[in-house]
């Protein structure tokens, strides 16, 4: 069986770096068993793919998109404290806020774009408790951020 890296790369895609933080605080922190994520903004190479309102100038396929990419980056922030993604015990809860104009109801939707990732990614260990949040604005008026929290070998 394969490892959640060689998931990814299936998949077509790869670990990131760890997304630099734009204010003070640190991308994960580890207590115990457990690494809780910072909030992650769906940065690609230093830059974020977009910008803007979900049900506005974002539409429900790029704001999934944007959720994939913010989980990624969270998976980069847990493998730098535990060096290998292996080490992931099960997924416990993921976080999904979205940027969306009143009348866009479909946050489940755009979270699904996290969601559906770390199940491809763990399989059975990725099966997580969600939220999923509607809220007017974001950092740097990003569409999506998304939080984990994983326990970990």
């Amino acid at each position: 069986m394969s490892g959640p890296e060689e998931r990814l790369t299936e998949l077509g895609l790869s670990v990131p770096e760890v997304a630099k933080p734009v204010a003070a605080y640190v991308p994960a922190v580890r207590t115990g068993n457990h690494i809780y994520t910072s909030g992650q903004l769906p940065f690609r190479e230093g830059s974020l793919i977009l910008t803007g309102k979900v049900g506005g100038d974002v539409t429900l396929d790029q704001a999934v998109g944007c959720a994939q990419q913010c989980a990624l980056n969270g998976l980069a922030a847990i493998k730098s404290l535990v060096g290998d993604l292996s080490s992931v015990v099960r997924v416990v809860k993921v976080v999904v806020f979205v940027a969306s104009t009143p009348d866009f109801t479909g946050q489940p939707g755009v979270a699904n774009g996290a969601s559906e990732l770390l199940g491809k990614v763990f399989g059975d260990k990725g099966q997580h408790a969600r939220s999923a949040v509607g809220v007017s604005v974001l950092p740097l008026d990003a569409p999506v951020e998304v939080e984990l929290v994983v326990e970990v070998s």
